[in-house]
């Protein structure tokens, strides 16, 4: 289990946005990309939104959130199904903080603002209860040969390995 979950992480990290799926009041799915932000203790997985976002009114009325994610070149992908938690925890957010979250947090004249102390940035932590993903463990040549051969045969093409995680377990973090 222990490598499935290290292979899981290794891929979400060369992927790194997001499909995020949450449910509205009204009861539709509604899904936006996000930036995975890097490990941290307290969740399995981390994002940063704007205080007062669609998102968060959705995950107040329902924590469950799916997670997809998809890596072009290799045709690679994850699912993964967790409950989110909301933190406005200004600690977490300066351990967190990447200078690229400026660009996404403007500023409005407050000399906060794009900073890790802009009081707009909440965090989105993310227990992971179950995943599949897709490994791609053939070389690309042979993936196109299988997806070639699957195309004229009708034949499902054999291009990597399916795992399934049942209440991973979260790792920790040095």
């Amino acid at each position: 289990m222990k490598t499935e979950l290290q292979k899981l992480y290794a891929l979400m990290d060369e992927i790194e946005i997001a499909m995020m799926t949450t449910r509205r009041r009204d009861g539709h799915l509604e899904s936006r990309a996000m930036a995975t932000q890097k490990p941290a203790d307290g969740a399995d997985l981390w994002f940063v939104t704007y205080d007062g976002s669609g998102k968060l009114r959705d995950l107040e009325a329902d924590p469950h959130v799916n997670l997809a994610f998809y890596k072009d070149g290799s045709r690679e992908w994850i699912s993964v199904s967790g409950v989110a938690t909301i933190s406005h925890d200004r600690q977490k957010i300066r351990e967190l903080y990447a200078s690229d979250w400026k660009m996404w947090f403007s500023d409005e004249g407050d000399p906060r603002h794009g900073t890790p102390d802009d009081p707009r940035m909440v965090l989105i932590g993310v227990d992971v209860h179950a995943a599949v993903f897709l490994e791609v463990n053939k070389p690309r040549p042979v993936v196109l040969y299988e997806l070639a051969k699957g195309w004229i045969t009708g034949d499902m093409p054999d291009i990597g390995e399916t795992h399934v995680l049942n209440q991973p377990h979260r790792t920790t973090t040095t």
